[in-house]
């Protein structure tokens, strides 16, 4: 039989693989999460309730306790959050741009 034998798998990838495929269903996971939980929450006043929202989709998805720091450092993989903008960060721009509205007479249809 040669080392390269489709039969026998290479022995580092053959201890590697459960934690590879662990660490992709927890991506996975977390992803979903966000659906539900968007990042931009966890920059305003409900960040605490996001967390731990995330923290416990997590817990109930795969059935292990995680630390907020956990769920952070998994989120710092997808997302500086740092660079994030709070909700009411965004609500400032477009508040700003209601001030580029058409008028109000382009709305309104003219009687002949």
């Amino acid at each position: 039989m040669s080392v390269h034998s489709p039969c026998k798998a290479p022995p580092s990838s053959a201890s590697s693989l459960p934690k590879e495929q662990s660490q992709v269903e927890l991506e996975l996971r977390l992803l979903q999460a966000l659906e539900f939980y968007p990042p931009t929450k966890l920059r305003g006043i409900h960040r605490h309730f996001v967390l731990y929202g995330l923290m416990e989709y997590l817990r109930r998805s795969l059935d292990r306790h995680f630390s907020p720091d956990e769920v952070l450092q998994l989120l710092d993989r997808f997302y500086n959050l740092e660079m994030l903008k709070s909700d009411d960060e965004e609500a400032e721009i477009f508040k700003h741009e209601e001030d580029f509205s058409l008028p109000q007479s382009y709305f309104v249809k003219e009687e002949s």
